[in-house]
């Protein structure tokens, strides 16, 4: 299942941090994609940049669990990024769901099954027929961070 996503650039200034970035939709090495582009900072307790979207209008839910999980593909920095899921369930803005994954310099699709999905900060098991956003990080540490992203499919 193809997803439209409506990409949102969001930093760590939103908790006091300093990075930086923003998204844009572009042409890029043939394809037409959303690019997030930043500079990571962990200075005043930051340290991320990110681009998300709500899977459902008005911030709902999508039920994903006749999927075994999400494919993107990507064009990287050959850095590590982390896909970040959300569910209804979750009341902390800290509480997600995570897997990392390599942004290769080429475009190529990436499979995150939803059995590699871990809780961070929390100890609600991810649900799958509770998704709400999708997002993805450069997080954790100082780096330019520079990812292109031209499809998001559950499968």
């Amino acid at each position: 299942m193809d997803l439209n996503p409506d990409w949102e650039c969001v930093t760590d200034t939103v908790m006091g941090g300093v990075s930086k970035a923003h998204v844009e939709t572009t042409a890029y090495n043939g394809r037409q994609a959303s690019r997030l582009r930043g500079e990571v900072s962990l200075d005043n307790n930051g340290g991320f940049v990110q681009m998300a979207f709500d899977v459902a209008e008005g911030g709902g839910t999508l039920d994903a669990s006749s999927f075994e999980g999400i494919q993107l593909d990507v064009w990287g920095n050959a850095e590590v990024y982390d896909l970040r899921l959300r569910t209804d369930q979750l009341e902390k803005p800290w509480h997600s769901y995570r897997a990392d994954f390599m942004a290769k310099p080429e475009w190529h699709c990436i499979h995150i099954p939803f059995a590699d999905i871990r809780p961070h900060r929390t100890a609600i098991p991810f649900d799958p027929a509770r998704l709400r956003r999708i997002g993805v990080l450069a997080i954790g540490r100082a780096f330019h961070a520079d990812i292109a992203i031209s499809g998001v499919r559950l499968i």
